[in-house]
């Protein structure tokens, strides 16, 4: 069984009105030339001379007006109920029309030289420019923006992240094998030398508590010395080395080539390159992996991270005054400034605009014109013809008024060939 026909809806009822006065009054128009080339003709018929004229051309205007008005009927309706061939067009050939706009939008509007063209004419980059200037338009976009993440965030709960953890990142941890991306990665770090921040950094922060706490040193150690060793005795020990240990470490600070500094990059070279190749080192490493996947603080760490990261940024997304919506701001003065003072990024953003849109247009475009179609297939014939009549109709009561004007100019002049032949 086919579907019912789907109702024409009515976007505006305010707006169906006026354009129904405006269609009523313009039949009106029509109605009351067609009524007065008729008096005309009546007024006229049978005289001669100059009356001759008036009356050839009325009765022109009448033929005319007769036709035209059953031409833009025949559109619509069965002119006067009559089932008379070829009327009622759109009732009854409505999807054939629809089909028909379908592929005259596809081959005239959907083309992608069309499409660049009109992007390149739309200048997208130098409009959103302009726009974005505006220091109002630039808080708009930071507070809309800012209440859409939020409530994305909101609606995010602890379940969703627990299961996103067991399901999707938990499974894929366990098929990929950790060894050679850990190994990979650390000798790329140590290659690079991108460790050494670190270690210039921890070097220094312990550098800084010996100095800072040597009575904590001292009670650490104090409490492995042997019993029987005498107090003073331990203190002298202690004393020393933290001389020795703080002197160490400032050695260690300030010395790029020290030897441990060697050392550790030769240890750390060694890992990777046992990870990367030593099938105990990684078998090792797996079972780590897993011990650590399966301990079921993953998942409970996993989730109180994400509620740390949500309450941070939401907090500073309701904030008006917040750091991301500052920054925010801060990024659009700056991109509204670069739209406007540099072309060839106008011009890469205009290009990239048109290579989406083309994109959509090449992809889905059949898609997007095959909506045409099934919309037109779904209404109902006189329902549609009603409608379309209500936004078209008002302008093709001018066709019955100029075959009116038209009708009686031409019967003007086949009368005075009459004459001129006669």
């Amino acid at each position: 069984m086919s579907a019912p026909a789907a109702p024409v809806l009515a976007a505006d009822p305010v707006a169906d009105e006026l354009r129904r006065r405006g269609l009523q009054r313009m039949r009106t128009v029509a109605v009351s030339l067609l009524v007065l080339a008729a008096v005309v003709y009546l007024l006229t018929r049978g005289q001669d001379g100059v009356w001759g004229f008036v009356n050839a051309g009325a009765e022109a205007s009448m033929v005319g007006a007769i036709a035209d008005w059953f031409a833009v009927t025949a559109l619509f309706r069965h002119p006067l109920g009559l089932p008379v061939p070829h009327t009622a067009l759109i009732p009854r050939r409505k999807d054939e029309l629809g089909r028909g706009l379908q592929e005259f939008v596809g081959e005239n509007f959907l083309q992608e030289d069309i499409v660049r063209d009109r992007v390149a004419v739309a200048q997208v980059a130098s409009r959103v420019g302009r726009w974005l200037a505006v220091p109002a338009h630039q808080q708009r976009v930071v507070d809309e923006a800012s209440e859409v993440v939020a409530a994305g965030l909101r609606r995010v709960r602890d379940e969703h992240v627990a299961a996103l953890v067991t399901d999707a990142l938990v499974p894929r941890f366990r098929e990929e094998p950790v060894a050679p991306l850990a190994g990979g990665l650390l000798a790329e770090v140590v290659r690079d030398g991108t460790h050494r921040g670190l270690v210039d950094l921890a070097v220094t922060e312990l550098h800084d508590w010996l100095v800072e706490n040597p009575e904590t040193f001292a009670e650490v150690l104090g409490e492995r010395a042997p019993w029987w060793s005498p107090p003073r005795v331990n203190e002298a020990v202690t004393a020393r080395i933290h001389v020795e240990v703080v002197r160490w470490v400032a050695d260690i600070r300030d010395e790029p080539q020290h030897r441990a500094r060697a050392a550790l990059d030769s240890m750390l070279a060694q890992l990777a390159d046992d990870l990367l190749h030593d099938p105990a080192t990684q078998e090792r490493t797996e079972r780590l992996k897993e011990r650590v996947l399966d301990h079921p603080q993953v998942v409970a760490t996993g989730t109180s991270l994400w509620n740390a990261l949500r309450r941070a940024l939401l907090g500073s997304l309701e904030d008006p005054h917040g750091a991301v919506r500052e920054r925010a701001l801060l990024e659009l003065r700056g991109l509204a400034r670069r739209l406007a003072d540099d072309p060839a990024l106008r011009a890469r953003l205009d290009g990239l605009v048109a290579d989406a849109v083309v994109f959509v247009v090449g992809r889905y475009g059949e898609e997007l014109t095959a909506v045409i179609t099934s919309t037109i297939e779904r209404w109902d014939g006189r329902e549609a013809a009603r409608r379309i009549e209500l936004h078209v109709g008002r302008d093709l009561q001018f066709i019955r008024i100029n075959g009116t004007v038209v009708g009686g100019l031409v019967g003007v002049l086949i009368h005075a060939v009459d004459v001129l032949l006669a």
